[in-house]
């Protein structure tokens, strides 16, 4: 069974309604502060000896986390990166690389954690050292990817960019991808084939993946709630009686 965890999900929409140039790069931002945290999590692996699974539960949530933002900002920076940022070809070239050497990296935190034979030769220090070196030089890389589009574009396409970044995250892949494509219609391609074969997967494995909370629905108006006879009044607007 998949497992709710709202809390990044909320905080990351509150940085998203602040409306100046600095919105995609504080997104991103609070994104990297929410992996790292997954990351220290997934790393002490301390669980209850009634409960062993809940450890790797903590790495399920790192590596699904990670993996579906990398695929999302394929998706969504990577093509106004190429097209309006100067230089954009060698900027995506340079991003995608630091992309797939982490994926590689994550793909073997997920075989070493279920016991892949390949991986006994490595012990969990060497293998979480591998992640910190390959997750820091891909964030120098996409901090450096959110300030180019902030200089480049309006206040008003980059709140779209920071809205579309995190819908798009709601159906990327959920395990990382290194050798498919990740940019152009093939990129595209493959993010939805390989979102639907992880959904089918993280089924079968009961993987945890963190997910988002519903879209609170609008309040009716004033004149939809006299159409509707169903009048609602605001706590500051009532007057306490006499």
């Amino acid at each position: 069974m998949f497992r709710a965890h709202h809390e990044e999900y909320g905080a990351r929409k509150l940085v998203m309604t602040m409306g100046t140039t600095d919105v995609l790069r504080s997104s991103l931002q609070h994104t990297h502060s929410r992996m790292a945290e997954r990351l220290e999590a997934a790393r002490a692996m301390e669980a209850p000896a009634s409960r062993p699974r809940d450890g790797y539960e903590r790495i399920d949530a790192f590596l699904a986390t990670t993996s579906k933002h990398l695929h999302a900002v394929d998706a969504v920076l990577l093509p106004p990166a190429r097209k309006q940022v100067p230089d954009g070809s060698t900027v995506v070239h340079d991003y995608v690389r630091t992309v797939k050497e982490l994926e590689i990296v994550l793909a073997h935190v997920k075989a070493h954690e279920y016991g892949s034979v390949y991986e006994t030769s490595f012990a969990w220090p060497e293998v979480w050292s591998d992640v910190d070196t390959a997750l820091a030089d891909n964030h120098r890389q996409e901090q450096a990817l959110g300030v180019r589009l902030t200089a480049v574009l309006a206040d008003e396409e980059l709140d779209r960019l920071t809205q579309r970044l995190y819908h798009a995250e709601l159906v990327a892949p959920s395990r990382p991808h290194p050798y498919t494509p990740h940019t152009g219609l093939l990129g595209l391609v493959a993010r939805k084939v390989m979102h639907t074969a992880d959904s089918f997967w993280d089924t079968v494995e009961g993987r945890m993946v963190p997910v988002p909370r519903p879209e609170p629905k609008k309040p009716p108006g004033r004149i939809a709630q006299y159409f509707l006879a169903d009048p609602r009044f605001d706590e500051e607007e009532q007057t306490p009686a006499p």
